[in-house]
Parts: structure tokens; sequence; C-alpha cells
């Protein structure tokens, strides 16, 4: 009784938005009424309501945005008859029905996303085991040492735990290269990585051949491993100590659960944050997805293995011969085999994790490029939607995940859409300014209400149309390529831990100068058609705001490919924790202030002599979180200073053995909840009004200082290489 009242509902709901939907009313009732709505959406919004007050806001808004979708399909497309028209008119629809689409599976995933859960309790009498799999390619010894210590402080019974490097970048095919320089590289590395596993109680594996790449060196590790569970760290991702606590437990309360993902965190900002300078202010861009888009899929059971910071079930692995390596994202390809054979998976809302993100902006699209062609790559050999065994919810969700991929295709299309008028005179939108603009502004205001509704809190306004602009000018291509030729492209890792030495332009940063030149061109040519066609002019110069908006957003990007210049080696995170400091005889009370894998700063009481010196050596101890063997580490005075609550000590870590790096993982890395309380710091609703504002002066500042770096005050260059050592926390 109660299911079918609740169909009929829906049922009623249904037919009436569609009534809405094609009811011809005229363009000013069309304006007042898309008003109401966001007039409604804003006061839902203010008190906060939740339930079925914030689904009717979202149906409100579907109503408004399927009425757009009806004007534009009977009313503005061109007529067939004239091509030159109608091909971009065509495509701008097109590009318009996908983001649209795209808008839709968004609903059906995030409108209620899965709630934050509990870790079940672990029996201690019957606990998994579990191989911890850390794959490396060309990572610096630093960096897996740190990464490595942190493993193996997780908290789980000895016998039950094995942590392993694997090793692609000491095979024996680079060892015996035919590049002798090379060859002795690998062979240099192999030895040293096989005495840092040795102090650090670590299984060192390699294999014969680099086949398939991060997909093949897992599976050579499950070859020689036998673990219930398998662990997988990339190498720069450094794990709390309470990891496997608070994942393990899924497995044994559920025996076809195949994997337990959890954010990952990074304690660096990418190249947009680090060069707009938001990352201590605005939420991260892949908090976006771990935050709502992950939980989302949760509850539809789709949550997807993101290639690290996560335990697979070894038992699930054997059914697909390991991880799939057909594309070269190994990681989504493998739940979505495992999710068509019946295995569930469970998302786990809380960074347990931190790591590294590429700092230039090369290295940036480098890995996005990766991604977009993986996806494209399970399109073309999996397509998602038809896949045999997925619940139509989880075809839905991959459907999601996957086509968000095509973004390019649209994002060239808005771009390029009002220059096709205001430079070639194509009528790409056959309407009059006043309807253009009474659709066009109730749609896009519904639109930010929605993605406001959906991810106010992880996703400021406009950001997203920032990102997926910087990504597109080389994404599009990287896209193409593969739709053509499927087999194209290659696993590549990427670089981490980069550092630059100078200010400069990006050396992929060309072309947008170029279009953001373009663009200004064609705020001359809105000023010359209106002048030369006042007749046109409501068209003109609403066609002339569109442009606008896009130069607005061309302009931010100048900023973000304009590079920072950052010398600091180590990026630091903000502790309060008690310690020693102690110099021969004498033994100084004081508190470590932000810690780094290379060294802390620590706050002494103004009660103390400021005796200390530059170059002054000594130790530091503290109370690990650990059960370690020595709770102190040897350091050096680099830095002193004064503030008004005493003295300031800016020391280095001198590392002499495998029990230091185990402190320094201990001092910056053991503690999850101060991951988790760096985001909530961030995680607030700008809104819509605000947000836009912040953001176009942010855009305003930016293109002034990426025209100035283009012009001539900083050299465009190269970044330098890695630095020795390596980075790890957050300030």
């Amino acid at each position: 009784m109660r299911a079918g009242l609740i169909v009929a509902l829906w049922a009623v709901a249904a037919i009436l938005i569609v009534s809405l939907v094609v009811l011809p009313i005229s363009l000013q009732a069309h304006l007042v009424a898309g008003l109401t709505v966001v007039a409604c959406m804003i006061i839902i919004k203010f008190f906060r309501a939740q339930g079925i007050w914030r689904q009717i806001a979202l149906a409100l808004g579907t109503a408004i945005v399927l009425r757009y979708v009806f004007w534009r399909t009977t009313s503005t497309i061109p007529p067939i008859t004239e091509l030159a028209n109608f091909i971009p008119g065509f495509l701008l629809y097109l590009a318009e029905m996908y983001s649209v689409m795209m808008l839709f599976l968004s609903l059906f995933v995030v409108s209620s996303p899965m709630p934050s859960r509990k870790a079940p309790q672990i029996d201690p009498h019957n606990l998994p085991t579990v191989d911890v799999f850390v794959p490396s390619y060309n990572e610096s010894a630093e960096l897996l040492a740190t990464t490595l210590a942190a493993a193996k402080a997780l908290t789980y019974p000895d016998d039950k735990l094995t942590v392993w490097l694997l090793d692609d970048g000491g095979t024996d095919e680079k060892c015996s290269s035919q590049n002798a320089i090379a060859a002795q590289q690998a062979r240099e590395r192999r030895a040293e990585l096989q005495a840092l596993c040795a102090a650090l109680d670590v299984r060192y594996l390699t294999r014969a051949r680099n086949l398939h790449a991060k997909a093949g060196n897992l599976n050579n590790g499950l070859e020689h491993s036998t673990g219930d569970l398998v662990a997988v760290f990339d190498a720069d991702h450094a794990p709390a100590r309470n990891f496997l606590a608070e994942t393990v437990g899924y497995f044994t309360a559920d025996k076809n659960l195949f994997l337990v993902q959890t954010p990952h965190f990074f304690i660096n900002p990418d190249p947009l944050e680090r060069n707009l300078g938001t990352f201590q202010t605005m939420p991260s861009e892949n908090e976006m997805f771990y935050g709502v888009i992950q939980r989302g899929l949760d509850k539809w059971d789709a949550s997807f293995f993101c290639g690290s910071a996560a335990v697979l079930r070894r038992e699930a692995l054997q059914e697909t011969n390991g991880f799939s390596g057909v594309s070269i994202t190994e990681d989504c390809e493998t739940a979505l085999e495992l999710h068509s054979r019946g295995w569930k998976s469970a998302y786990v809302d809380k960074p347990l994790i931190a790591g590294l993100q590429p700092d230039s902006f090369a290295s940036f699209i480098g890995q996005r490029s990766r991604w977009a062609q993986g996806m494209m790559q399970i399109l073309r050999y999996k397509f998602p939607p038809f896949k045999r065994g997925l619940k139509l919810s989880q075809r839905l969700c991959y459907m999601s995940s996957s086509m968000f991929w095509l973004f390019p295709f649209s994002r060239f299309c808005f771009l390029v859409s009002p220059l096709c008028y205001l430079f070639f005179s194509l009528e790409i939108f056959t309407a009059s300014g006043g309807e253009f603009f009474a659709y066009t502004f109730t749609y896009m205001m519904v639109n930010f209400m929605m993605q406001n509704y959906l991810y106010g809190r992880y996703r400021w306004p406009w950001i997203s149309d920032l990102y997926e602009y910087v990504q597109t000018i080389y994404l599009l291509p990287a896209v193409l390529s593969v739709i053509a030729n499927p087999s194209k492209p290659t696993f590549k890792v990427t670089s981490k831990n980069e550092t630059m030495d100078e200010s400069r332009v990006s050396e992929l940063g060309t072309p947008y100068f170029i279009i953001f030149g373009i663009l200004l061109l064609g705020v001359v040519a809105t000023g010359v058609r209106v002048w030369a066609e006042p007749y046109k002019a409501d068209l003109t110069l609403v066609t002339g705001a569109w442009n606008i908006l896009n130069l607005v957003i061309a302009g931010c990007a100048l900023g973000v490919v304009s590079e920072r210049a950052t010398r600091r080696q180590s990026h630091r995170v903000r502790v309060e924790r008690p310690c020693r400091f102690v110099m021969g005889d004498e033994i100084i009370d004081a508190v470590l202030r932000d810690v780094s894998v290379g060294g802390a700063r620590l706050h002494v009481p103004p009660s103390v002599e400021p005796s200390l010196k530059k170059g002054a050596s000594g130790t530091l101890e503290f109370q690990p979180f650990a059960n370690l063997p020595i709770q102190h580490l040897p350091v050096e005075i680099r830095k002193v200073g004064m503030d008004d609550d005493g003295l300031l000590l800016g020391c280095r870590f001198m590392i002499e053995k495998a029990e230091h790096r185990k402190m320094i993982a201990d001092l910056v890395f053991a503690n999850a909840d101060q991951w988790s309380e760096f985001q909530k710091n961030r995680h607030y609703d700008i809104g819509v009004l605000r947000g836009t504002l912040w953001f176009f002066m942010v855009a305003f500042y930016q293109t002034g200082r990426g025209l100035s770096y283009f012009l001539g005050l900083q050299r465009i260059g190269r970044s330098s290489p890695p630095a020795p050592s390596v980075a790890a926390a957050v300030k």
C-alpha cells in the first residue's frame, strides 16, 4: 500500500513537472517563474532545510532546467538548410545537452549521499593477514623511506602485517638496458632500495620486465604474497597509524566486500591553489570528489578504487586474475570488473593518508591527461552503461564517472560559440536578445543554486569552470587521440616534489595568453557591432556578455599558468606537541609548532636565555604515538628568531639511521585527526553571490599578474629537478 502511494506521488509529480515544462507562457512569465524558483531555493537554503525540502528545491530547479532544454530543442536550433549556422549551432546544442545530462547524473549520484560510517569493531583474535604494497617507479629513496616507515608503524599485529616495496625502477630489464648509464642507475637504485628495506624491515620485490605498468607491478606483488587483504599506498602516500583500524573491520563484517577506499588528502597545493594562493582558505579540487561524489557513489554501491589509500580482498582480485591492466587507469577498471561480478565496495569518509600533488602546471596536465585517457579507454573497451552484471544504479554511476572526462568538448564549444557571432555573424542561436537573456539567465541561476546545494561546502562558484578551462586546452587533443586509437596511451608516472627556483610562465602557458588575446578582440568586436548594427544591439550585448564571462575565466587562468617560485624543500604541517631540546647538559622544554620530513620549528619560552646559535647541534626528544625503541632525533639549528612569546628555532633533522625515519614518520603522519581538522577549517559555504564576487576579484588580480609575467618581468623556463630532501606535510 505504502509503496503504491509513493509511486503514485512520484507519477503525479512527474506529470506536473512535464506540464510546467511544455506549458506555453510568455517570456515575462517565464522570467518571473524562474526568478521565483531561484528565490524559493535561496529561502530553503537559508534555513538549511534538509530531507524532503532539499529534494523539493532540487526538483524545482530541475523543472527550470527542463524548460530551458525544451526551449532550446524546439525554438533555437538554426535550420538545417543554413549549414554555416546549423553546424556550429548544433554542436553548441550538443554541448549544452551533455552538460544537462551530467547535471542530472550528478543529481542521481549525490542528491542524498551516504552519511559518514563508523568503523566496525575488529575481533583481535580473528584478524585477517594484510600485505601492504608500496609500488614505485622513479621515486627517490628519501620519499620512499617516509612512506615505508609510516606503513611499518601501522597499528596492527606484526605477525599479521607485511610491508612490501614493489620496485619497478630496478627491474632486470632496466638493469640490463642497452643504455649503459640507465642500466648503471637502475642497479644503483636497486641496491640503495634493498638496503633501505633491510634497515626498515620491509620486503623488497622487483620483477623481470616492466609489463602493464602499475597494474603489472601490483600483480607481481600478489604472486609473491599471501595476505588475506592487500593495502595499496602510492610512493608519496604516507598512512596514519590507524589506517587499518579504520578499514579492516568492514571486511570481517561483509564477506562480499572487495574494496574499502579512503580519501586522498594532499599536504601541498596543486598548481592552481599554489599560484592563486587559495590552499589555506578554499576547499581543494579533489575534496568535491572525496567529500561528496564518492559518498554518493557509495550509496549505490559504486564507489571505486582510486589507486591508493585503499584495502582490497585478495579472494576478489583472484577472480579477475589480479588488477586489470587494459586501460591506464587500472584502479577504476578493476573496480568496474569486480562490481560487475557481484562484489561490493565501501567508502570511508575520513582522510587516513597524506600525499603529494603535482607541483608544476605541466605535471598537473600530464596527470589529468592520463586520467582522461584512461577513462576514455574504459568507455571504449568496457562501456559501463551496457556492462553485464552491473545494476542499473551502478551503470549510471560509472557512466557519470567516465563521461565526465568528455568535458573538454563542451568547454571548447562554450568558449568559441560567442566568437562565431561576434567575428563571423553566424547566427548559431535563433532567438532574440530578450529570449536569450530570459531563458539563459534563469537557467544559469538555477544551475548555480543546484550546484551549491550539492557541493556548497566543497566547491565554490566558478572554480569548476576554471579547472575545466585550464585542462581543456591540452585534454581535448588527448581525448581525441584516445578515441581515435584507444590502445595508444601509455602509463606515465606523475612527477612529484618538484621545486620552482624562480617565478616564471609555465612551458605550457603560451596558448592561454593567445586565447586571452582572442577573447579580448571579441570585446572590441562587441563594441564595433553595437555601433555598426544598433538594431541588433540586444543580441550583440548578450553575446558579448557571454564572451566577457569567458574572458574573466581565461584571465584567471593566466595566473594559474604563471608559476610562483617555491624555495621551501619540504611542506610543513602545523602541530602543537610538547618536546625537549637537549644540547649537551642543557635540557630546554619547548613546543613543536610545525614539522616536515626535513625539519621542525620549535617555540622556546621567553624565560630561556637566547644563547642558542645557528649551526649548533642538539637532540629533539618527544613522546611518539608508536612504541619506538628510541625517542630522540639529532637536529641542527638552522635559524634563530624571536616573536612576542619567546624564541623560535628552525631545526633540520640529521638522519643517521632507520629509527630516525620512523620517528619522523610518527611526528608528521601518525595522527590522522590533523588532516580532518585542516579540511574542516576550509569547508564552509561561501554562497553563490559572495563566491562570484570573490572569484571576479581574484580573476582581475590574476589577469594582471599573469600579464606581468608574460610581458618580461619573469622568465619562461622549466622547473628544477626534485630536491634531495623529500616533502610531506601541510602548513
